[in-house]
């Protein structure tokens, strides 16, 4: 039997479980799960409860942050799974391949060019595998496009129309948690677009190379709510009289998750979970636009709004030969806050393609269960399974994690300068 590849994981918040569950369970016999790190032990303690009495399985070892290096020394793993908060991804990444470990890392691989190019740089002195978990590309109807266009059903594609739609629930969430500071997550062009921005590579097969955009805080925020004429306001949802009637409200001790992740674990580092979207104090976007043109002269123009009536997204692919029109209802949730299977589950979903000289015609595409459309059991399988060879190349690398990342970057550099920018400016691959 070959032997086990053995597993660490750092960041025992919402997105953890994703990973250490699938390990404990589906893939025990091919991996193991040694340990876990996080600045706050009350999360880690969680994550131990979870794996014994919800998973069936023992309690690891724990770490504290600062410990991070004991536990590669200890332990000896073969992957670092990193799961914290954006902004201390390449720290982790790094520190990880330079004690002789591969990396599996949740996206956004980091949150801008400076440590992006450290994270470059690591891996050209190290030598060692870092992979970026981008579950969108093993949704069904994701890699259905990408087979439609390889296939040249539309010709060239010469440009993409991507809008995303946010709705009220799930786009509200990120101006509650620590996402709402743009230092820790790049704001949502880089921490949730990241996801868009791979596809469009993914589908296109190029890399962008120019980039403009505007956005803005035009909803969210305590003067955008004060201009609509609401007066009663609050800090933080949780016990508070004026946010029991808040449809925008998150009632922490309602739910166990959430009760038992942040609002029990308050007390070791002061992170409030459930801020009121109209408070103060929120440095990113919640409405922007973004063109982009990438190598092949291919051009993108892609919405992002995050207070919308419906969760969903819409595309358009324009090509030589025609046209895919593409269009999915998704599941909204609160990150943690119940079934992480209904995380990004389609409601509904549809492709159509016109041809330029011929009568449209609906695509059909396998309904596969699962969060994220049914990619993140995809996903799990192709990183601790034994995934067969896939035509569409769907495993990213920390040069997919990069390519994504950057676009959203050099929006974040627009939208502060008015000017276009140019990927090639911001790191350099080697």
């Amino acid at each position: 039997m070959p032997k086990k590849k053995t597993y660490v994981l750092v960041g025992t918040g919402g997105r953890s479980q994703f990973f250490y569950s699938a390990l404990v369970t589906e893939y025990k016999e091919s991996a193991e799960l040694l340990a876990f790190c996080d600045t706050n032990r009350t999360r880690m303690d969680y994550a131990n409860k979870l794996l014994n009495e919800k998973y069936g399985s023992h309690p690891v070892p724990t770490y504290p942050a600062s410990d991070f290096d004991r536990m590669i020394a200890e332990h000896k793993p073969d992957t670092v799974i990193v799961t914290t908060v954006d902004r201390t991804h390449h720290q982790y990444i790094i520190r990880a391949m330079e004690l002789g470990c591969d990396v599996i890392t949740e996206k956004p691989m980091t949150v801008d060019e400076n440590k992006c190019q450290q994270i470059l740089d690591c891996v050209q002195r190290t030598g060692r595998n870092v992979r970026v978990a981008f579950n969108y590309r093993y949704a069904p109807h994701h890699t259905k496009a990408r087979e439609l266009i390889a296939d040249g059903t539309i010709g060239q594609v010469t440009s993409v129309h991507f809008e995303w739609l946010l709705n009220t629930k799930h786009g509200a969430d990120y101006f509650r948690r620590w996402h709402r500071d743009k230092r820790n997550s790049g704001g949502l062009l880089v921490h949730k677009s990241t996801h868009h921005f791979d596809l469009v590579n993914f589908w296109i097969g190029s890399e962008p190379e120019t980039v403009f955009a505007f956005g803005d805080l035009l909803f969210y925020g305590k003067e955008n709510a004060e201009k609509r004429g609401v007066t009663s306001f609050y800090d933080r949802s949780t016990g508070h009289p004026n946010a029991k009637e808040d449809p925008f409200a998150l009632h922490m001790d309602e739910s166990e998750s959430l009760k038992a992740l942040y609002l029990d674990a308050e007390q070791e580092d002061g992170y409030i979970r459930d801020r009121s979207v109209f408070s103060d104090g929120i440095s990113i976007e919640d409405t922007m636009g973004v063109l982009v043109r990438y190598k092949n002269n291919a051009i993108l123009t892609y919405s992002l709004n995050a207070y919308m009536p419906w969760e969903g997204y819409r595309i358009a692919f324009n090509g030589t030969k025609g046209r895919i029109e593409m269009a999915v209802g998704e599941q909204s949730y609160v990150n943690a806050g119940g079934d992480k299977a209904q995380e990004g589950a389609v409601k509904t979903r549809s492709i159509r393609v016109i041809p330029m000289f011929g009568q449209p015609y609906d695509v059909e595409v396998e309904l596969a269960a699962g969060g994220h459309g049914g990619g993140d059991p995809a996903l799990l399988r192709d990183i601790f399974g034994d995934p067969a060879e896939d035509r569409f190349q769907r495993a990213a690398n920390h040069i997919d994690g990069a390519k994504s990342i950057l676009t959203g970057i050099a929006a974040n550099r627009s939208i502060r300068t008015g000017q276009a920018v140019h990927i090639d400016d911001l790191v350099i691959f080697r």
